[in-house]
């Protein structure tokens, strides 16, 4: 993965409702994730806490859209970031939110690797508590069934990024990857509320402690693993021995490695 996180980029046009908020301010465009849209760090040179917007068209208005609804819903429970502004016109949708506080835990894992024990417990710590929310106040549905369907749907249009995959399903084809999943079928599974997409990226952290997510678009009622399995492949980029710490410190003595190998392989789908 790149250390590059973000350039300077073009102030973007923002809807007229939506230019009162943020004038003023320089953008720096993130280059980490948001495939298909525009993430913007916007910068206030009077020393003013940061905003980030996401803008995008078709189906990633509808991303920014239940990203918006989920961050309203969410911030009753856990940090996460603000919603400023928001604005839908046409096929088009720009989602104005504060900055959480701290680094990214992939880069805290980076420049600190004496810490990164610690770290993993604190991530392990912080996905509890997301799972730890009333799973009966939770309005959205993210589970294995209705992400397979969509899979399917994105299987059939010659969607799926191949050059993506992970070092499990690296040089296979996508519908060798769907095979493989659909033959571990069917699952026991647990209902919790999940991040969705629980990656090193989506976290921040002020030193060993994490102040937040984001990225929520994904979060509803899904089994544990579909995070689990996010966050332990994403830890193997450091070290099989975080790997091996993350189920004792989320409290998972023996994981469950059909479990852990379907949501690796459903992810590689989106």
């Amino acid at each position: 993965m790149s250390d590059i996180r973000e350039i300077t980029a073009e102030f973007p046009d923002l809807p007229e409702p939506m230019q009162q908020q943020a004038p003023g301010r320089i953008a720096k465009r993130n280059v980490v994730g948001m495939s298909g849209g525009t993430v913007y760090r916007l910068c206030d040179t009077a020393g003013k806490p940061d905003l980030y917007l996401k803008q995008g068209g078709g189906s990633v208005a509808t991303d920014i859209t239940d990203e918006m609804v989920r961050l309203n819903w969410l911030e009753q429970y856990i940090s996460v970031p603000q919603v400023i502004a928001f604005t839908a016109q046409s096929d088009q949708a720009w989602l104005l939110m504060s900055a959480l506080t701290g680094r990214t835990a992939y880069q805290r894992l980076t420049e600190e690797p004496e810490a990164r024990p610690q770290i993993v417990d604190a991530l392990a710590g912080f996905l509890r508590q997301i799972h730890t929310i009333p799973a009966q106040s939770c309005p959205f549905n993210s589970d294995h069934h209705l992400r397979l369907a969509r899979a399917h749907q994105r299987l059939q249009a010659g969607l799926v990024d191949t050059d993506d995959f992970g070092t499990l399903y690296e040089g296979q084809t996508a519908q060798q990857v769907w095979d493989d999943i659909t033959a571990l079928l069917p699952l026991e599974t647990k209902t919790v509320v999940t991040h969705g997409d629980f990656s090193l990226d989506n976290i921040l952290m002020d030193g060993n402690t994490v102040t937040g997510c984001i990225d929520t678009g994904r979060v509803g009622l899904a089994d544990p693993y579909q995070d689990l399995a996010i966050l332990w492949d994403c830890l193997g980029e450091f070290s099989p021995a975080l790997q091996d710490r993350l189920f004792p410190a989320y409290g998972i003595t023996a994981p469950d490695q059909k479990k852990l190998r379907f949501h690796l392989g459903l992810d590689e789908f989106f």
